[in-house]
């Protein structure tokens, strides 16, 4: 009977059986400074697949981590800093495709996560994955002190991006006619007047869609273990580490350059799915 029970109460409740039991997948990489196993999160399919299929067709293997910056983050999986491929400008690399963000709340940037590498907004305002590039977050501890700037700061940005996609919404074309007006005439007090106006309806918005805080869980977690908060929201978390931080820690001590390249490879030798 306990099967039927658990069918019908998945059904009961809109559960995909199949989605709610699917087992997390485990990568192991295998570098010269030693093992990182990883799980993919499932709430990140196409990061997750993608990742699966670079495994899988050995693209990763002779990569090196390109970019390290202790504290911070470990960067790789650019084919251009392969020592059979290094004709190109190491950073710019990738397999010739990007990936729709996949930023889910819940899944942030504690110690030991995997996200994605992207371009800055000025040219990525989607926040679009690299195809391959990936980072591993080393990160460091943050003080509830520290989380309540970064909020207000998040917060802050959230409120202007707010107010320029108000103005660019073509619903909103009587105020974005009157706000070039009043900033091609320069007029103070009309540019005052417009504000005091139109504040409370960009609020509304920010309260129900764009208002970002730290939860309980969260703060906890980058008071203890650490990470780099400044990235939730803004990069697509898709794995995390489960075994071999501590080579992350080496790897994260390396001696670096002026561009934050190891001075010598931290090469990826093999990458491979392995059961738990």
């Amino acid at each position: 009977m306990k099967p039927l029970l658990t069918i019908t109460l998945a059904i009961l409740f809109g559960i995909n059986l199949s989605i709610a039991q699917e087992k997390e997948k485990l990568v192991l990489i295998s570098t010269n400074k030693g093992d990182i196993k990883i799980k993919l999160y499932n709430e990140t399919p196409k990061h997750r697949d993608n990742f699966l299929k670079l495994v899988d067709d050995k693209f990763y293997e002779g990569v090196t981590f390109h970019r390290v910056i202790n504290q911070f983050m470990i960067q790789g999986g650019d084919p251009l800093s392969k020592k059979t491929d290094s004709t190109g400008r190491i950073g710019n690399g990738g397999p010739g495709y990007t990936l729709d963000a996949e930023i889910v709340p819940g899944l942030y940037h504690k110690k030991g996560a995997l996200a994605a590498a992207r371009l800055g907004d000025d040219v990525n305002p989607t926040k679009k994955s690299s195809g391959s590039q990936f980072y591993i977050v080393h990160g460091k501890t943050f003080s509830t002190t520290d989380l309540d700037k970064l909020t207000e700061q998040k917060n802050n940005q959230m409120k202007q991006k707010g107010f320029t996609d108000f103005l660019q919404n073509p619903e909103n074309k009587e105020y974005s006619d009157r706000f070039n007006k009043i900033q091609s005439e320069r007029d103070q007090a009309a540019f005052k007047v417009f504000i005091e106006e139109v504040t409370p309806l960009i609020d509304v918005i920010f309260e129900s869609l764009l208002k970002y805080e730290y939860t309980a869980t969260q703060k906890a977690i980058y008071g203890t273990q650490g990470g780099a908060p400044h990235l939730d929201g803004d990069y697509t978390v898709f794995g995390e580490v489960v075994e071999g931080i501590e080579i992350v820690d080496n790897i994260a001590a390396v001696p670096v350059d002026g561009k934050s390249k190891p001075l010598e490879d931290v090469i990826i030798e093999k990458m491979k799915v392995v059961k738990k």
